[in-house]
């Protein structure tokens, strides 16, 4: 875990690992989707405007679906409604949630494309593993923040510990799953005890000793749920780019997509620290859980209709970039005449 990478020297200015993961993956996800973009005779331009719009819609509703997932802890009546709304907006703290992102930033790209008469499902085949793509380098970005972790872990060799006053360490003592030493409590104002902050510790106590004590209060061994999720984003779109190289019907890599990370989010879901929202027969689900459920179910359905509508509208290869830019240049003749 490493919020805080480092000061750029002369501005005072800190920079976040979690906003430049982000930022990274956002740029590997763009330059693959222009090339798969180009090899299949779309405007890559255009695939850009609709990432930059799923970019900015997505990260407004993947911080939306966390508030409401975890709408306890943003309407806590011992803070002022100003300092709640400030913390739910508080993107540096993580806390996206990748499904509320993808449920409210797929749509506006697709009105996107369908504004700029973009073939909608060939335009999702090009951003389906670029999808993944970002979503891997977002969850090393999860993994650095210390945000999205996993569930506690009992095998010493597969769990991870977080620092003191990490989102982890924070909510295991409070759910009163963590012991702390005398020296690093006071009493609170309602009652009760609460962790002081690192800056009371080194206060207290000088930086040598503060440390000392925040190094053996750590959270309990957790399951690096982001790094795995992480692995599997990057495998996952690997498994996409090779199925885009065959001769495919339009939409089946985004039906594949859906499947496959629907599938695998299910499972890994079981490792993960995630509030439940439903309770069944078959045990307590997760939202994640409940929209992967939904992203196996959807694409299924979708293979069946693509099936029907593959003989109509024929399939698609991955030309060559000669080829490929050759159509891309008579298209953009076409328009201008």
């Amino acid at each position: 875990m490493l919020q805080e990478l480092f000061t750029i020297p002369g501005l005072n200015i800190p920079l976040y690992s979690y906003g430049l993961l982000m930022v990274i993956g956002f740029l590997c996800a763009t330059q693959l989707a222009k090339y798969l973009a180009r090899r299949t005779g779309l405007d890559p331009e255009i695939v850009v405007n609709a990432g930059l719009i799923a970019l900015i819609t997505g990260v407004i509703g993947a911080r939306l679906s966390h508030v409401l997932e975890n709408w306890h802890v943003y309407t806590d009546v011992s803070r002022s409604a100003w300092d709640n709304f400030k913390d739910a907006a508080n993107i540096r703290s993580g806390g996206l949630t990748y499904y509320g992102g993808f449920l409210l930033g797929m749509p506006c790209a697709i009105a996107y494309g369908l504004l700029k008469r973009v073939p909608i499902r060939h335009g999702m085949d090009v951003i389906a593993p670029a999808l993944m793509i970002g979503l891997a380098f977002g969850r090393i970005g999860c993994f650095m923040n210390g945000c999205c972790y996993g569930a506690v872990c009992t095998n010493p060799h597969l769990g991870v510990t977080f620092p003191y006053y990490s989102n982890a360490h924070v909510e295991e003592f409070y759910a009163d799953r963590l012991e702390a030493s005398p020296e690093v409590v006071r009493p609170s104002d309602r009652g009760g005890l609460v962790l002081k902050s690192p800056a009371e510790l080194r206060a207290e106590f000088g930086a040598a000793e503060a440390n000392q004590l925040m190094a053996t209060n750590r959270s309990q061994e957790v399951y690096p749920a982001q790094l795995y999720s992480a692995f599997t984003a990057f495998f996952l779109a690997a498994v996409l780019v090779a199925f885009f190289t065959l001769p495919h019907a339009q939409g089946s890599i985004f039906i594949l997509m859906m499947v496959l990370e629907g599938s695998t989010r299910f499972v890994l879901e079981l490792l993960r620290s995630e509030p439940a929202v439903a309770e069944t027969s078959l045990g307590a689900f997760s939202f994640s859980m409940i929209i992967s459920i939904g992203l196996v179910i959807g694409g299924i359905i979708g293979y069946f209709l693509i099936r029907r509508m593959a003989p109509r509208d024929g399939v698609l290869t991955l030309a060559s970039t000669e080829d490929a830019h050759v159509k891309h240049h008579a298209r953009g003749m076409a328009a201008r005449v």
